[in-house]
C-alpha cells in the first residue's frame, strides 16, 4: 500500500496574457556627415490588446520609424519590441517575416498595391502566402464589405486614390491579423475621401477586435484612438 494519497491533482497554471506590443528602451541611431544622429531615443510603452493607439508627432519626429520598428521592418539601435510575447529582434528576418504575415495587417499612405495585379488578386496575396484555402472567396466577401465588389477586377492605376486605400484595407484585414498598423492611412487623400477611410478603417477595426496602431498628424483622427503617444524629436512627451 503506497504511503500518500493514489492520486494527486495536477497543479493549475494560469495561462499567461501578454500585452499586444511591449516596448522597452527602444532606439534609432544612424551615421551622417556629422557623426551619429539619434532619430529615436529610448521608448517605453506597452499596448494592450484590441486597444487603439494613435502616435502623433510633427513631421520629422521619428513617429514613422517607430511604426516601422514595431513591425520589424528595421532593425534597431537598442532596446527590445515584444508582440504578444514575441521578442521580434530575437527573430532572424524570416523569422519577423513570418511572424508578420501570422500577426500584422499593414496600411501605408501610398497604398503599396502592386501594378500588375487586380484589386482581388492584391487582396488574395496575403492569403495564398498564408496558404489560406478559399482565398478567392474570403477577397471577394473582403472587397465587398469595403465597397468595391464592382472593382474586382481593375488594375490600381483604373482605381481612385479612395478606391485604392479601400483596396489596401481589404488586404490588411482579410487574413484577419490580431495586430494593425496604419502609417498616415489618409495623407494623400482629399478631405472627404479621407473621412470615409477612417470611418471604414475603425468600423472594421471594431469588427475585427484587433489592436490598431496609427501614426497620423491629424489630431481629429488621432482623437478617435483609445490612447495617444506624442513623439517630438525622438522623444515621448
Amino acid at each position: 500500500m503506497p504511503d500518500g494519497p493514489a492520486s494527486a491533482a495536477a497543479p493549475v497554471t494560469a495561462s499567461v496574457v501578454h500585452p499586444a506590443i511591449a516596448v522597452s528602451g527602444l532606439a534609432k541611431r544612424v551615421a551622417d556627415a556629422s557623426g551619429e544622429l539619434t532619430i529615436l531615443h529610448e521608448v517605453d510603452f506597452t499596448v494592450q490588446k484590441a486597444e487603439t493607439l494613435a502616435i502623433v508627432g510633427a513631421s520629422g519626429s521619428g513617429k514613422s520609424t517607430l511604426l516601422g520598428l514595431l513591425a520589424g521592418l528595421d532593425t534597431p539601435s537598442a532596446g527590445k519590441v515584444v508582440l504578444d510575447g514575441v521578442d521580434i529582434y530575437a527573430l532572424d528576418e524570416d523569422g519577423r517575416a513570418a511572424l508578420r504575415m501570422e500577426k500584422l495587417g499593414f496600411v501605408f499612405q501610398s497604398f503599396q498595391l502592386l501594378a500588375h495585379l487586380t484589386a482581388l488578386e492584391n487582396v488574395m496575396l496575403p492569403l495564398e502566402l498564408a496558404g489560406v484555402n478559399h482565398a478567392r472567396e474570403r477577397a471577394e466577401a473582403m472587397l465587398s464589405r469595403v465597397g468595391l465588389a464592382s472593382r474586382l477586377k481593375h488594375y490600381p492605376k483604373y482605381l481612385s486614390g479612395g478606391e485604392q486605400q479601400r483596396v489596401a484595407l481589404a488586404r490588411a484585414f482579410v487574413t484577419e491579423p490580431p495586430l494593425l498598423f496604419a502609417d498616415e492611412p489618409t495623407g494623400s487623400l482629399d478631405a472627404a475621401t479621407g473621412e470615409a477611410v477612417i470611418q471604414l478603417m475603425f468600423e472594421l477595426n471594431r469588427q475585427h477586435g484587433s489592436t490598431l496602431v496609427l501614426v497620423t498628424h491629424d489630431q481629429a483622427m488621432a482623437a478617435r484612438c483609445r490612447r495617444t503617444i506624442t513623439i517630438a524629436a525622438g522623444r515621448l512627451v
